[in-house]
């Protein structure tokens, strides 16, 4: 049995990667076109905030007090 031998430096985890971009935000955004014989049919525009939530804001999905 062969085994891969990982690097003593790896760098910072996948993990760790995706926490610091959802600690700051990520915005996703894209377009989306469905074309038959050079005719545009559907146009879709997508954009996506994406980004942790913490404990002081408050969700907006709570029951108002």
């Amino acid at each position: 049995m062969t085994g891969h031998a990982v690097p003593a430096d790896r760098g910072p985890a996948l993990v760790d990667l995706l926490d610091r971009l959802l600690a700051g935000g990520v915005v996703i955004a894209g377009d989306l076109t469905l074309r038959i014989a050079d005719v545009d049919l559907v146009r879709i525009d997508l954009h996506a905030l994406i980004s942790s939530v913490d404990a002081i804001v408050p969700s907006p999905w709570e029951a108002g007090t």
